[in-house]
């Protein structure tokens, strides 16, 4: 598999192996399984050389944070295949930045938009907000006001040139 590739996949070996100075495995597209049982027994046919193969997973790729370690694979992997790349890359950016164990209504409902910088978002949510006279906008510094919202629980993700806003 190469590793310009936009799957989910997952280099699967074992400890004996490892343990032995071996990395024999292979990568495994987990789009080409149902749920987590048929991927497991798809580690366990590669890896039918050996009695009871200890899996280990030694690399991984397009996996959000917190939902795979080397040697644990989250059930909600399969759950996040079927999601759409829009709400895939997401939620990738919500268990990043905000909550490791999030999940994609957690990222829904915390979801405020895309903005190029941080100070347009506090400058149109105050505006919006307030009633904030036009003769004292100028004197805001939308900057230490997106500052402050960051303090009060907002995250600015980066994302495509500006930034996913996260409410917390």
């Amino acid at each position: 598999m190469s590793k310009t590739s936009t799957c989910a996949a997952v280099y699967v070996g074992t400890y004996a192996k490892y343990n032995q100075g071996s990395i024999a495995g292979a990568w495994l597209n987990l789009e080409d399984y149902s749920d987590k049982e048929a991927f497991i027994s798809a580690c366990e046919e590669l890896h039918a050389d050996e009695a009871d193969p200890e899996l280990m997973f030694q690399d991984w790729e397009n996996i959000p944070e917190g939902m795979i370690s080397e040697c644990h694979i989250d059930q909600d992997v399969f759950s996040w295949l079927d999601l759409d790349e829009e709400e895939r890359a997401l939620l990738a950016l919500y268990r990043s930045n905000v909550d490791s164990s999030g999940s994609m209504d957690d990222a829904r409902d915390a979801y405020c938009g895309h903005v190029n910088t941080k100070e347009i978002y506090a400058e149109e949510m105050f505006t919006d907000c307030y009633n904030v006279p036009k003769e004292l906008e100028r004197y805001i510094d939308w900057g230490l006001v997106a500052r402050d919202l960051e303090f009060d629980g907002y995250t600015f993700a980066s994302s495509k040139g500006g930034y996913v806003v996260f409410r917390g």
